[in-house]
């Protein structure tokens, strides 16, 4: 796999980092700018935007995220994925102030183009 296979859309279904492992489905939208870093941006759920940069190297992508909450407080993190294949990614994350008795995990499968997510 190589950098310029990650760009596109992708349906994900994750868990949160606390014992009771809320879940959650979204879309993560990977590009490149112009120095091939990777771009990432997750829309979870209707409301929850979260943006991030990161690098590329063996099948292995890592991304700084950062997101803002409905009080304005600014949330950071890094996500570590395994690219499986050009069409799944398999990840875990930990945010700052996350319970750091436990990771994230998510899964992130390509989308089709004007595919619906259920």
């Amino acid at each position: 796999m190589t950098l310029q296979d990650l760009p596109g859309e992708y349906a994900i279904t994750g868990q949160n980092q606390n014992a009771e492992k809320t879940g959650y489905k979204g879309i993560l939208t990977l590009s490149l700018d112009v120095n091939n870093r990777v771009v990432a941006r997750w829309q979870i759920g209707e409301s929850q935007v979260q943006k991030g940069t990161g690098f590329f190297k063996d099948n292995i992508l890592v991304i700084n995220f950062n997101y803002e909450d409905d009080e304005r407080n600014i949330y950071k993190g890094v996500v570590v994925y395994k690219c499986l294949s050009k069409d799944l990614l398999e990840g875990f994350w930990s945010e700052k102030h996350g319970d750091p008795l436990y990771l994230g995990e998510e899964r992130c499968f390509r989308m089709k183009p004007n595919q619906i997510l259920n």
